[in-house]
């Protein structure tokens, strides 16, 4: 079993990630075993996580959920699918300035 997880750092920032031991690696990363963003806002707490079946279904959500604004994971870890659904709506509303376009 392979896991997806939002951690909610001191800061109040989130940091997403993905592992086949959840009670491991949250642990790992309160003793600072996990060096990176971690690193300096801890301590952390676990604020939501979710089984997947595959490390790569985990690791597609992870880097799914980490193009997400902070609305749409604050929802998502609330259960609120509406609020995530619409705020997916007004992402595709407003297109990003980085379109890719080459025809310039």
């Amino acid at each position: 079993m392979f896991w997806v997880y939002i951690l909610r750092c001191a800061d109040g920032s989130y940091y997403t990630g993905h592992t086949d031991n959840l009670e491991m690696r949250i642990s790992q990363h309160q003793t600072g075993e996990c060096e990176g963003y971690i690193a300096t806002r801890r301590p952390v707490e676990l604020a939501w996580s979710q089984e997947c079946v595959t490390r790569e279904d985990a690791l597609t959500a992870e880097m799914q959920i980490k193009g997400w604004s902070r609305k749409k994971k604050e929802a998502m870890m609330r259960g609120d699918w509406t609020e995530v659904s619409r705020l997916a709506k007004s992402k595709s509303a407003h297109p990003s300035t980085s379109s890719g376009r080459t025809d310039f």
